[in-house]
């Protein structure tokens, strides 16, 4: 029996001591949990394309300045896809396609465009620009859970002159030489030459991980009044403009009142005493006394003077402090006196607004899970809003509006971690259900500068619509809260939203560095730079939400 008890507790000492084995992962295995749920990049380098290796679609002819590409059948899981380059300011003349294949289904999709982003971008010049972080890139693509990507980038194609000195064919609209250009797409002789490609070209695979839980009371800002005191200060307005009626309309000052000029006569000499008798006769009709005061008030206090208007000779200056604590009216101007001065500065800057809206719900940074652990620290601020810019983020629209946290964290660290930028680009980000979402850091009330509008990014907002709105139609609550959005920010900064307004560029493709430019205050991002953001749909929908902005602000 001893010697089984002893085998048993041997046996289970044995699988104790394995167990945590078997439950927990290896520290490398451990790390990886730990990356993919805070997010993670994978980069793949772009190389030359050789005839084999990729499918008959994919191939093209090599040469530093031929076509580039990368077949990564297994990797890590990610769910956005871009390209970048090392330097910001190089241009990529070429046409990018990627597809993917799904998680689960192992199911290929079809090539699709990842566009360029040269125009989303920080000012030139500016510190962020400038960092030895920043790079170039092209607009990322969410394609949603995958774990194998084929990438392939091909340069642009210029006719060079044939021996007769004449042209050879012009590019197609497509990218691809239209006529020397053989079936498969690689360049043949015949005077069409490869455009230059940057260097570091290399495809960023984003896995947004999951977001953490955000801390109670952090996850949204509710709907709350931008200015919730101006109608309050509306009703104290009238109520000093008719001190008169309200003063005769109870009974009790009128009685009182006779009784304090009984002492008057008595005091002074009996000639005194004559302009006192008329003094209680207009008391009743409440008209004289009012008009009276008026005129001998000038060199006293308003308030104070209505209600010793009929004692107006010396005899009021003994008794100051019975004519202020007896006078019945008193009351009413009293607390219409009091929320002005308790309310501050918080009135006059809501009565200098003139026109302001409600605030729409917020979601929070924390609300989508931004890590801030992988931004820059500190802000950068302009001096005011001029301007509300546009955007859609060519993202694509297959996503449903649960997953927009998840897009937007994968925007957030490709903006970071892949082109450099100090923080997420757009100032506020919108769903296609409607939700608004806080960008960049920094405080929604205040004018953070961000980097979306290439030459002017500052004194303006950037505000991005998920998805691509070139040809699809974008959702009508999208629309609606750009209106609602647009009407309380701009709102703070005194601004119309069907008004006009100029900005100076800090240089661009449409507009040279210096110029000022006249635009609308709910401007689209073409209206700044020569692209075609908003997209033609979205772009479309502009006169609207500066209509609907104007009434919700009460214009």
């Amino acid at each position: 029996m001893r010697a089984y008890l002893a085998s048993s507790i041997g046996v289970a000492c044995t699988a104790a001591l394995a167990l945590p084995l078997a439950l927990y992962p290896g520290p490398a295995h451990a790390r990886a949990e730990r990356a993919a749920t805070s997010g993670s990049t994978q980069s793949l380098p772009l190389l030359p394309l050789a005839s084999g290796g990729l499918d008959r679609g994919v191939a093209a002819s090599g040469g530093d300045t031929g076509d580039r590409g990368v077949a990564a059948p297994d990797v890590r899981p990610f769910s956005l896809v871009g390209v970048v380059w090392d330097r910001p300011s190089a241009d990529l003349r070429a046409r990018v396609q990627v597809r993917t294949r799904a998680v689960g289904s192992g199911e290929w999709s079809p090539w699709r465009e990842l566009l360029p982003y040269e125009d989303e971008a920080p000012d030139p010049g500016s510190p962020e620009r400038r960092s030895a972080r920043a790079h170039g890139g092209t607009a990322p693509l969410w394609v949603g859970d995958s774990d194998g990507v084929q990438a392939r980038v091909r340069a642009e194609r210029t006719a060079t002159a044939d021996a007769d000195g004449r042209a050879a064919a012009d590019e197609g609209a497509d990218g691809r030489a239209a006529a020397d250009e053989g079936a498969d797409g690689r360049a043949v002789a015949g005077g069409v030459r490869a455009a230059a490609l940057p260097a570091g070209l290399r495809l960023e695979l984003v896995d947004p991980g999951e977001a953490p839980a955000p801390p109670p009371g952090r996850g949204a800002l509710r709907a709350l009044p931008a200015h919730p005191v101006p109608p309050r200060p509306v009703p104290p307005r009238p109520a000093r403009t008719h001190p008169v009626p309200t003063r005769p309309a109870p009974p009790q000052p009128v009685p009182t009142r006779p009784a304090r000029t009984h002492p008057v006569p008595t005091r002074p000499a009996p000639p005194r005493s004559a302009p006192t008798h008329p003094a209680p006769t207009p008391g009743g009709a409440g008209a004289a006394p009012g008009a009276k005061p008026s005129a001998g008030s000038s060199s006293g206090k308003p308030s104070a003077g209505l209600p010793s208007g009929k004692p107006s000779p010396d005899p009021s200056s003994p008794r100051p402090s019975p004519s202020k604590t007896t006078a019945g009216p008193l009351p009413s101007p009293a607390p219409s006196t009091q929320p002005p001065s308790a309310l501050g500065a918080e009135v006059t800057k809501a009565s200098a607004a003139g026109h302001t809206a409600p605030r729409p719900r917020i979601i929070t940074r924390a609300g989508w899970g931004a890590d801030e652990k992988i931004r820059e620290k500190g802000h950068v601020y302009s001096k005011t809003v001029k301007v509300a810019f546009i955007h859609h983020t060519v993202t694509g629209n297959k996503y449903s509006c649960s997953q927009a946290p998840s897009v937007l964290r994968s925007i957030y660290r490709y903006h970071v971690k892949s082109l450099g930028w100090r923080d997420y680009g757009y100032n506020f980000t919108i769903d296609k259900c409607g939700k608004i979402y806080e960008g960049r850091s920094g405080g929604v009330a205040k004018a953070v500068r961000g980097a979306h509008t290439l030459g002017f990014n500052t004194n303006s907002m950037g505000v991005a619509v998920l998805g691509t709105f070139s040809t699809k139609k974008p959702p009508a609550k999208a629309v609606k809260a750009i209106a609602k959005l647009t009407a309380w920010k701009l709102g703070l900064f005194k601004r119309n939203p069907r008004g006009t307004t100029h900005l100076v560029s800090g240089g661009g493709n449409k507009y040279k560095k210096g110029t000022s430019v006249k635009l609308h205050v709910i401007a689209g991002h073409r209206d700044g730079f020569a692209t075609e953001c908003p997209g033609k749909r979205l772009y479309k929908k502009l006169g609207s939400v500066r209509k609907t902005a104007a009434r919700l602000q009460g214009r």
